[in-house]
C-alpha cells in the first residue's frame, strides 16, 4: 500500500546502514535526496547513480559512498574536494547488470504525478533502472521511494514498455514541487560553426540522427532545420533542445524502419521550454537504454548517422572521450555504442568531433597527436572509429592504414602541428611503430 510522505518523513525510512540506486541526472528526486542530506547519523550509506544534478550534503558525509557511472560538474566537484565517490567504468547500457547484480534495498526516483488512472509516468528518464523500480516495488524487502512534481513533464514509452508504474505499486510517494534540472546549449563560437559545417555534409534527407549534448550538435540541427532536406528519423540516447527544434521545422518523419513514427529516446535533458514540449507528447518515446543503445537496434535504422564529441585522437584512430590525462572528466555513455551501432551497415556514418587544438596556460597544444602519453585512458578502440570532425575538415578512417589514417588525420589538424603528425605516420607505415627511433 502507498504511503503519501515529506521528503523527510521518507528520508527517516532508511537504514544508518543502507543502500540506494538512482537513475541518471534527470531522473534524481531533488526533494529526497536534499532530505537525505540532512540526516547525519549514516554509518554506511551506499548510492548508485551518474551524472548527479542534486547537490546534497549527503555526499560529503563521510559514510556515504556514491559510485557513480558518469561524471559531471558535481561530481568533478565532489571528488577535487574529497569526497567518498568512486567511478564505474561502464558505458550506459552496462548499468542494468550492474544494478541487477547488487540490486539497492531503496530504488528512489523522480517522476510526473499520475494520471486519471493511476499511473506515473518516469517522465524524463528511463535508462537504465526501470526493471530494478518494479522488481523493487514487488519485494517486500525493498522499498520504491518515488517523488511526484508537476515539474517533470508526462511522457511516454511504446508497447510493452509503458514508461509507467501504478501508484499501487509505490512504497513511497512524496509530492514536491521541485523543477528537473535545467541544461543550457552553450553559445557556438567559429570552431563550432565550422564542424557543424562539416558535419551538415555527412547528413543525407531521410538518415537516423543521434546527437550529443553541445554546441556542435545544437548547431547541426539548426543547420537542418534551416536546410532544404528533411524526412529525418531520430534514434537518441538524449533528447536535446536541437531535437526539439528538428521536430518543430517539420523535418522528423521518423520512417526509420524501426519504432516508425515516434523519437527514440532513454532519457532528456534540456531547457524548461524542451520539458513543456514533451509534456504529453507521443511523439516521443522513451524506452530502456538496453533497447535504445543496443548495437543491433541503432545498426537497424535506416541511414543512421550519429554525431559525438571527443577530446583527443591518435594517429591509430584511437580516441579519448571521458577523460583528462588519466582524471575521470565524463563518463562512456553511449559513446561506443553508437560508433559501434552505425558501423554496422555501409550506409551508416559516426562522426566524431574534436577541435583541432586546445590551450593550456599559454601554450598552444594539438589535439591529434602521434600516440597517446602513458596513462592515457582510451574511451573507443580505433577499430571502430569512421569519422573524425575538426574545425579544418574530415577525416575518414574506416578502411584505411595507419599510415593513411595520420595523413587524413595530419589535413584535419592544426597546420602549426601537421608536419610532426605526418612524420609519425610515416615511421607507422606496413604496421610499425610511430616513435622516433631512440
Amino acid at each position: 500500500m502507498t504511503r503519501t510522505l515529506t521528503a523527510d518523513e521518507a528520508a527517516a525510512e532508511l537504514r544508518p546502514t543502507d543502500s540506494i540506486g538512482m537513475p541518471l541526472g534527470p531522473g534524481q528526486p531533488p526533494a529526497f535526496l536534499e532530505a537525505l542530506g540532512r540526516r547525519t547519523d549514516w554509518e554506511h550509506l551506499r548510492i548508485g547513480g551518474a551524472l548527479l544534478t542534486v547537490l546534497s550534503d549527503l555526499f560529503t558525509h563521510p559514510n556515504v559512498h556514491y559510485l557513480s557511472g558518469f561524471y559531471g560538474p558535481l561530481e568533478r566537484l565532489l571528488r577535487d574536494s574529497g569526497a567518498n565517490i568512486g567511478f564505474a567504468p561502464a558505458d550506459f547500457r552496462r548499468f542494468e547488470p550492474i544494478l541487477a547484480a547488487d540490486p539497492p534495498r531503496i530504488m528512489t526516483t523522480a517522476a510526473a504525478p499520475a494520471d486519471a488512472d493511476g499511473y506515473v509516468s518516469f517522465s524524463l528518464h528511463a535508462g537504465a533502472s526501470i526493471d530494478q523500480m518494479h522488481q523493487a516495488a514487488a519485494d517486500p524487502n525493498r522499498l520504491l521511494v518515488v517523488e511526484v512534481s508537476p515539474q517533470f513533464p508526462r511522457t511516454y514509452g511504446i508497447g510493452e514498455h509503458t514508461h509507467t508504474i501504478h501508484l499501487d505499486e509505490i512504497d513511497i510517494l512524496i509530492e514536491s514541487d521541485k523543477a528537473p534540472v535545467i541544461t543550457e546549449d552553450p553559445p557556438p563560437n567559429d570552431i563550432d560553426r565550422a564542424m557543424a559545417e562539416h558535419v551538415r555534409a555527412f547528413v543525407p534527407d531521410g538518415a537516423t540522427l543521434q546527437t550529443g549534448i553541445g554546441a556542435v550538435p545544437s548547431v547541426v540541427a539548426a543547420l537542418l532545420a534551416e536546410g532544404d532536406g528533411g524526412d529525418y528519423g531520430i534514434h537518441s540516447e538524449m533528447f536535446t533542445n536541437g531535437l526539439m527544434h528538428l521536430h518543430r521545422a517539420g523535418k522528423v518523419t521518423n520512417q526509420k524502419g524501426t519504432y516508425d513514427g515516434v523519437s527514440v529516446t532513454t532519457f532528456a535533458a534540456g531547457t524548461r521550454e524542451l520539458y513543456d514540449w514533451l509534456h504529453e507528447n507521443h511523439d516521443v518515446a522513451f524506452l530502456p537504454v538496453g533497447i535504445v543503445n543496443s548495437q543491433e537496434a541503432i545498426g537497424r535504422n535506416r541511414t543512421m548517422v550519429t554525431i559525438n564529441a571527443a577530446m583527443s585522437v591518435d594517429i591509430q584512430g584511437q580516441v579519448i572521450a571521458d577523460t583528462i590525462a588519466g582524471a575521470q572528466y565524463s563518463g562512456i555513455g553511449g559513446h561506443e555504442d553508437f560508433v559501434a551501432g552505425a558501423a554496422l551497415d555501409l550506409d551508416d556514418r559516426s562522426l566524431l568531433c574534436v577541435p583541432s587544438t586546445i590551450t593550456l596556460g599559454d601554450e598552444l597544444h594539438s589535439r591529434i597527436v602521434p600516440w597517446f602519453e602513458a596513462g592515457a585512458v582510451i574511451t573507443t578502440p580505433r577499430h571502430q572509429v569512421d569519422v573524425i570532425v575538426t574545425e579544418y575538415g574530415a577525416a575518414e578512417l574506416q578502411g584505411k592504414t595507419v599510415h593513411q589514417r595520420g595523413e587524413a588525420l595530419a589535413a584535419i589538424a592544426h597546420p602549426a602541428f601537421r608536419e610532426g603528425l605526418r612524420e609519425a605516420a610515416e615511421r607507422a607505415s606496413h604496421g610499425r611503430s610511430p616513435f622516433p627511433p631512440a
